[in-house]
C-alpha cells in the first residue's frame, strides 16, 4: 500500500506539539514538525488557557507541513486535556478565554452543587468522580458568578472540538472529551439531560456528540490562505488524551490491563465494555470515562509528576536551575522510604510553593520532614507508586480479576527509576512505552478512519511492532511491602 502521513496535534498542560505520523501498512512512525509552550495566564484574578496563542500555535504546525515535504498530509487529529471548555456565541464567536481547571472560581464549589443534586445522584448517572474542576462544576460556578455569559451563549465547546472548529467551522462534541466533565449518561453514552436540568444547564448548549474516527470537516478557505494549501480531513480523534493514550496500549487482542497514562496526571486503570458504577466505586473515588469503539475507561485520577514539575519550577523562581535528570540522581542519593504523603490530597492540587507544601504535609502526619531537594523528590516518586498499588489493589477488588502487569505509557516513562519503583512497590511486570502513547493513538484512530487500519486490536498490534517497550522486574518486594503499610497509615490517618 501506499504510505500515508498524518498530523496529530497533542496538547498537554504545559506543552504543545505537532506530531507527523506516517504508516507504510506495516508499522507506524512519528516525528515531531513543531513544539511550543503552553502557558496559562493569570489576569484580573482568573486562571486561562490562551487559547488564541495555541491556536496560532497548530496553524504553525499545519504551515511546516505545506511549506514541506509533509504536505499530502491526510488528516489532522487534535487531542488536549479534559473538562475545560468555550462558549461561542450566536454569531460564533468565542466569548472569552476558557478557563484552566486549576482556576479557584471552583474552590469549595461541591457543597454549592449538591445542596442542589446529591453526589450520589451525580455519581450514579455518570459515574464520574468528584473533582471540583469537572465541567459540570465549572458550569454551576458559571452559573452562580457569570450567568450572562451562560445565558447568552450558543454553543459549548470542549478544548479539542474549539480548536477544530476554528480550523473547519463545524461544531461537534467529541464523546472521550465530553466524558470527562460528569455530563454523560455513562450507560447510554449521551448528555444526561434530565440531570443537567436539575441543575438549570439547557441542553442545547451542547452540540452533536460524535465517536472517535468521525470527520469534523476541510480547512476553512481562510485557514488555507494562512497556512498552505494543506488539502486534509480534520478527524474526532478520541481528543481527550488520555483516551487516546489507552488507544497506544500495546496489548494484544483479547488482553486485560492495567494501564497508567503518565505524565502531568497519572491516570490508572482497566478498559471495560461497561461502567462500573457502584458504592464501592464511589467510595474509591473512581471514574468512568468514555473510550474509542465506545469503550470505557475505568480509571483513577493520581495527581502525577505534577508534583515534580511545580516543585522544580518552585525551586526556578527561587534562582536554581535544575534538571530533571537531576532530579533523579539527588532522588536515588537520599533514604528510601524516609516519608510519604497521599498525591492526591487537595493541598497538592494549586500552583505555588510544592516542596513547602510537602513539608507542611510531613510534620503535620509527625514524620521526618524532608528538607534537600533529594529527599523531596524521592518522597514525590515513592509516594505515587504506592498510590499506585492501592489503586490496582482497588481495580482487582472492584473487578475480581487478577493483573499480573501494568502497562505504563506517556512521558512519565522517561523517568526510569518511577517504572522500576512501580513494578517494585506493584510487585508486578511493568512494561513502559511507547513514549509518545498520545499522539501515536491520535494518529493510530486518524488511520482506522481512513480505513488503513482495521480497528484498535489491530492498531495496538502495529504499535507493539513499532516502538520500543521496556520491561521492568520487581525487586525488594518485602522492603516495598512494609513501606507500603506505614503508606496506608498516613493516608487514612490524616
Amino acid at each position: 500500500m501506499a504510505e500515508i502521513k498524518m498530523l496529530a496535534i497533542d496538547l498537554g498542560a504545559s506543552s504543545g506539539r505537532g506530531i507527523v505520523g506516517t504508516f507504510d501498512g506495516k508499522k507506524l512512525s512519528v516525528r515531531e514538525n513543531h513544539r511550543f509552550p503552553n502557558e496559562p495566564v493569570n489576569t484580573c484574578g482568573n486562571f486561562c488557557w490562551d487559547i488564541l496563542r495555541i491556536f496560532h500555535e497548530i496553524k504553525a504546525s499545519i504551515s511546516k507541513c505545506a511549506l514541506s515535504d509533509d504536505k499530502d498530509i491526510k488528516s489532522i487529529g487534535i487531542d488536549t486535556w479534559g473538562v475545560d471548555y468555550g462558549f461561542i456565541d450566536k454569531n460564533g464567536a468565542l466569548m472569552a478565554n476558557p478557563y484552566h481547571y486549576r482556576d479557584l472560581r471552583t474552590d469549595g464549589i461541591q457543597p454549592y452543587a449538591f445542596s442542589k443534586v446529591p453526589f450520589e445522584e451525580i455519581y450514579g448517572v455518570t459515574g464520574i468522580q468528584t473533582m471540583n474542576f469537572n465541567t459540570l462544576y465549572q458550569l454551576v460556578a458559571d452559573l452562580r458568578d457569570r450567568k450572562y455569559i451562560v445565558d447568552n451563549a450558543d454553543k459549548l465547546l470542549f478544548v479539542p472540538d474549539l480548536l477544530n472548529y476554528f480550523l473547519t467551522g463545524n461544531k461537534f462534541n467529541e464523546y472521550t472529551i465530553a466524558s470527562t466533565g460528569a455530563l454523560l449518561d455513562a450507560e447510554k453514552r449521551e448528555f444526561a439531560t434530565e440531570l443537567l436540568n436539575k441543575f438549570g444547564i439547557r441542553k442545547d448548549l451542547f452540540c452533536e456528540l460524535v465517536m472517535p474516527g468521525h470527520r469534523v470537516g476541510k480547512l476553512t478557505d481562510a485557514i488555507k490562505a494562512e497556512v498552505g494549501n494543506v488539502n486534509a480531513d480534520v478527524v474526532n480523534v478520541a481528543s481527550h488524551d488520555t483516551a487516546s493514550a489507552v488507544i497506544a496500549v500495546p496489548a494484544k487482542r483479547g488482553d486485560e490491563f492495567v494501564y497508567i497514562s503518565s505524565g502531568t496526571w497519572s491516570l490508572m486503570g482497566v478498559e471495560s465494555s461497561e461502567p462500573i458504577i457502584n458504592d464501592r466505586s464511589a467510595s474509591f473515588n473512581f471514574t468512568n470515562e468514555g473510550g474509542a469503539g465506545r469503550t470505557i475507561r475505568f480509571l483513577k485520577n493520581i495527581m502525577g509528576l505534577w508534583l515534580e514539575q511545580e516543585s522544580r519550577r518552585q525551586w526556578k523562581r527561587e534562582g536554581l536551575e535544575i534538571s530533571f535528570d537531576e532530579l533523579t540522581e539527588k532522588a536515588l542519593e537520599s533514604k528510601p522510604f524516609a516519608c510519604f504523603i497521599n498525591p492526591n490530597d487537595d493541598l497538592f492540587s494549586p500552583q505555588g510553593d510544592m516542596p513547602g507544601r510537602i513539608r507542611e504535609y510531613c510534620k503535620k502526619t509527625g514524620q521526618h520532614v524532608p528538607e534537600t531537594i533529594g529527599e523531596i523528590v524521592r518522597c514525590i516518586f515513592e509516594s505515587l507508586v504506592l498510590c499506585y498499588r492501592q489503586t490496582i489493589d482497588s481495580i482487582e477488588s472492584m473487578t475480581g480479576k487478577k493483573y499480573s502487569s501494568i502497562n505504563i505509557v506517556g512521558g512519565g516513562t522517561k523517568e526510569k527509576i518511577l517504572c522500576q519503583y512501580a513494578a517494585d512497590a506493584c510487585n508486578r511486570v511493568v512494561y513502559a512505552g511507547p513514549v509518545e502513547a498520545t499522539a501515536i493513538g491520535n494518529i493510530a484512530m486518524q488511520a482506522i478512519s481512513a480505513g488503513e487500519i482495521k480497528d484498535i486490536a489491530e492498531a495496538r498490534e502495529i504499535i507493539r511492532d513499532s516502538f520500543e517497550v521496556k520491561v521492568y522486574e520487581p525487586h525488594h518486594t518485602d522492603a516495598w511491602d512494609e513501606a507500603y503499610q506505614r503508606y496506608l497509615n498516613i493516608c487514612s490517618a490524616n
